[in-house]
């Protein structure tokens, strides 16, 4: 499977610390289906607040499957229109945040 950088662009009325908490929840639902070992070493995301954005790491099934729960969680708290998503080859993985469970 190919790396993919998925840009997940937020509308300034979204606050980022918000969205943020939101991919934790979607890390800890992935966590039930993959154990959270081998989240630590799939996944990275990097936030970055003056793009008002979070860049996601995919490329394998751990990841695409954060990604995938994300996105739907996002939808469903923020709406449909308050972000968009983009994905792009990725030349050099994100900065891992380290994940507080």
């Amino acid at each position: 499977m190919t790396a993919n950088t998925y840009r997940f662009r937020f509308n300034d009325t979204i606050e980022l610390d918000e969205a943020e908490s939101t991919l934790h929840l979607a890390i800890l639902a992935a966590e039930g289906l993959f154990s959270e070992a081998l989240l630590r070493v799939s996944f990275s995301y990097r936030r970055d607040d003056e793009g008002h954005c979070l860049h996601v790491n995919g490329g394998d099934e751990i990841s695409e499957t954060v990604i995938r729960i994300f996105t739907s969680f996002v939808i469903k708290e923020f709406g449909s229109t308050a972000f968009t998503v983009s994905a792009a080859p990725s030349g050099q993985p994100a900065e891992p945040v380290a994940i507080a469970t």
